[in-house]
């Protein structure tokens, strides 16, 4: 009897402890565990936080720009040798995507092409390779969301300054990968059923554009996009021939090599702080010059996504955060080598945005990024769920002690009790 109740206790410890860490993990991604860098609203102290952090992580350039109620509140232009302003142009990687997406959004809108079209009655210069899967489940929408079922994980790779880009076509069919790798762009699982990252989805949906606009990428987008918003800094060239351009630098500080990309739809896009925040006005704005309706623009931001039943995505923008509306934080980042980092960040709710620009270091925008988002919301971004499970490991090491304590404590009067 005695070695039952020993049994019986040490199941209900076990039990006792893995649902507290359980819980303890739930509350990690409703920010139980997590402080905010400054008190909620309070603009000014964010700022400080943020400037102090740049100036001691990045040996590179960074361009910042706070922004409350569609207003700028704070600016910073931090320099390593180079003069750094409001104009200087960065690199933003990954963060092209967003501009591709709404390249597409206003195809859409223009009705000349349909979110759930399956992909290839569009294509004529090149076509997905046959497979296992129904390609007609790869859908405009499922491109946008990274659902369609690519599991290429691009990453493009850097071309040095003296070599020729290869054709769309080109890439599409042998891309150069960031990892080095042999990759193809090919349907390798069923559409629809998950999310995973595809660069090379966004260089179909660049060739979508062309094909269906009749204009190069560059030109639609700066057509349809940049003039308008007259975002003049903003272009595809090779970061090289930018005058305006920010230095290239590594992690350590030093002067590294600049490179040039053969997928604009994907990570091609370089701008500025200036233009990024008429990008930010323009999207925040009661009458868009963007030529997409709120309706639109709403719906770029719903989930089509999820993860662990988390929205992470939707129509071609990152899902943040939950904001307490209903709605999310979104927006899009960007990383590349060496050591370039881009953040762009929108809470609908208060009109409130992040926008960042670092060369120099590899994370540095979307790490501070993740502090406004926490600052913004009170929850971790999903971006940050490494953050997010280090802030439960104490609480569940504490939790789990007073469990086994109290465990202790009645098993000692149990037995106690049972020698009467």
């Amino acid at each position: 009897m005695k070695l039952l109740k020993i049994g019986l206790l040490a199941l209900s410890s076990l039990f006792a402890i893995a649902a507290w860490g359980v819980l303890a993990v739930f509350l990690a991604f409703e920010g139980w565990w997590m402080e905010p860098v400054a008190p909620q609203g309070d603009h000014d102290a964010f700022f400080v936080e943020t400037k102090r952090n740049v100036e001691e992580s990045n040996r590179g350039n960074t361009s910042f720009i706070l922004v409350e109620d569609g207003e700028v509140v704070g600016e910073l232009y931090a320099k390593h040798e180079r003069s750094v302003d409001e104009h200087t142009v960065f690199p933003t990687a990954s963060f092209s995507k967003w501009i591709t997406a709404l390249g597409v959004m206003s195809l859409v809108e223009e009705g000349r092409v349909s979110l759930d079209d399956p992909i290839s009655i569009h294509l004529t210069r090149w076509q997905l390779p046959d497979g296992p899967y129904n390609e007609d489940d790869v859908t405009v929408r499922r491109l946008l969301s990274h659902t369609a079922g690519l599991t290429d994980g691009l990453g493009f790779g850097d071309y040095e300054a003296g070599e020729s880009l290869p054709t769309l076509e080109q890439s599409l069919v042998n891309p150069r990968a960031s990892s080095g790798s042999d990759i193809k762009i090919a349907v390798g699982a069923e559409p629809g059923k998950a999310f995973a990252y595809s660069g090379g989805g966004y260089l179909i949906l660049q060739l979508l554009i062309e094909e269906v606009s009749g204009q190069d990428y560059e030109s639609y987008i700066r057509n349809t996009i940049l003039e308008p918003l007259e975002m003049q800094e903003s272009s595809f060239r090779f970061i090289g021939d930018v005058a305006s351009a920010t230095q290239s630098y590594d992690l350590a500080g030093e002067v590294a090599p600049q490179f040039k990309y053969a997928s604009a739809g994907a990570t091609g896009f370089v701008s500025s702080a200036t233009d990024l925040l008429r990008l930010v006005k323009a999207l925040t704005a009661k009458d868009s010059v963007l030529g997409l309706s709120a309706t639109t623009l709403k719906s770029m931001r719903e989930r089509e996504a999820s993860v662990l039943g988390s929205a992470i995505w939707g129509l071609g923008t990152i899902l943040y955060a939950p904001t307490s509306s209903g709605d999310y934080v979104y927006g899009h980042d960007g990383a590349n080598e060496p050591a370039i980092n881009v953040s762009v960040r929108i809470n609908p709710d208060t009109g409130d945005a992040y926008i960042m620009l670092v060369n120099g270091h590899p994370s540095l925008a979307s790490n501070i990024g993740s502090d406004w988002v926490l600052w913004q919301t009170g929850k971790p971004d999903f971006l940050s769920t490494g953050r997010a499970l280090k802030s439960a490991l104490l609480p569940t090491i504490i939790g789990s002690a007073i469990i086994l304590m109290l465990i202790a404590f009645f098993s000692r009067r149990l037995f106690s009790s049972g020698r009467k």
